[in-house]
């Protein structure tokens, strides 16, 4: 088992998402991140999906989504093929930070940044991988955390082809295809 990253391109329709997430549950295959976007391309979707399972199996639910009907592409990507990031929130009491400057060290420490502060709690912003913020969950566990949410992964893959001409390329394909049908 190892980590992939699926990247899906779609035109944005209803009930897309749900039909995505069938082809995962079908092979009982658990989406660990999921975060949908827009893309570069106007008009077009992102998705990113997060999943482990062997690389045979990424292959198979890629290509299995690349067949649903508003679906222009499909890439699964390893780590080491992407850059990426998550964002996390924290919420903690304000009281917190009147033992001294050790959470603003904290902070600091974690390159995290503080968005609000308010009367009774203050909001903690750190964006970096998974376990980065997880670690920043630890050390601030014991000043009490009151809220703490975690966004999908964000990711772009380091080939320089951007999705724009793999459209292009699907467009040609499509039309000649379409021509083909149209000589018989």
């Amino acid at each position: 088992m190892k980590e992939y990253t699926i990247s899906v391109f779609s035109e944005h329709k209803v009930g897309l998402l749900h039909r995505i997430t069938v082809i995962f549950s079908r092979r009982k295959i658990n989406i660990e991140s999921l975060n949908t976007s827009e893309s570069e391309v106007r008009g077009i979707f992102r998705f990113t999906i997060v999943i482990n399972t062997t690389e045979d199996m990424a292959k198979s639910v890629t290509k299995q989504i690349e067949k649903q009907i508003g679906i222009l592409k499909a890439f699964y990507h390893t780590v080491d093929e992407i850059v990426y990031q998550e964002i996390a929130l924290y919420k903690v009491p304000t009281a917190a930070f009147a033992h001294g400057d050790e959470v603003e060290n904290l902070i600091r420490r974690h390159n995290a940044r503080i968005l609000t502060i308010e009367p009774e709690y203050i909001i903690v912003e750190k964006t970096g991988h998974k376990e980065e913020t997880k670690q920043l969950f630890r050390e601030l566990e014991p000043y009490g955390i009151l809220q703490f949410a975690r966004s999908g992964r964000i990711a772009l893959t380091k080939q320089i082809k951007e999705i724009s001409t793999y459209l292009k390329e699907i467009d040609t394909h499509q039309k000649e295809t379409a021509d083909e049908v149209l000589t018989y």
